[in-house]
């Protein structure tokens, strides 16, 4: 399957159409790396607190986009599963943090490994210079994303403009 023929100097809307392609694709792969026994939306909530460790539920409310209330639940079943820990602020008590638990942590390297497998099962068909390719395209796609994160949507568009 050819998902587009390629210009010499593709503009950023063709690369974000055959990314965002590579991206359904992905979902449909890792698919079949189950992620039971936590949802999507619970998926979201560990790969966050992963990276944000002892974070408050209002600034994970806010990272998903979400209600306190909503986000509560969310991590009351991840709680109940053994994957996130709440833990009181020692700088107030009456503010509560988050943080993965070891039984998280394992069930997020597990998904990993598995998700792997499917990648390097397409990997293994595709010639050693694409694969290059790839890594390279996707390192500077990975550090492109990273600094639009870190410094949000605004001043990274106002930088493209």
């Amino acid at each position: 399957m050819t998902v587009t023929a390629f210009h010499p100097r593709p503009e950023p809307d063709e690369v974000a159409r055959v990314t965002s392609t590579a991206a359904e694709l992905l979902e449909v792969l890792w698919g079949r790396a189950s992620t039971a026994p936590a949802s999507a939306s619970q998926l979201r909530v560990l790969l966050i607190l992963e990276h944000h460790e002892g974070i408050n539920l209002s600034t994970l409310a806010a990272s998903l986009a979400s209600t306190p209330p909503s986000t509560s639940r969310l991590c009351d079943r991840l709680q109940a599963a053994g994957f996130v820990e709440r833990v009181v602020s020692p700088a107030d008590r009456r503010e509560v943090r988050l943080r993965l638990s070891s039984r998280g942590r394992a069930f997020l390297a597990d998904l990993r490994v598995r998700r792997q497998k499917e990648l390097q099962a397409v990997l293994s068909h595709m010639p050693a210079a694409k694969r290059v390719a790839l890594l390279e395209g996707l390192d500077a796609f990975c550090a492109a994303a990273a600094t639009r994160i870190r410094h949000g949507a605004a001043d990274s568009d106002a930088r493209t403009a």
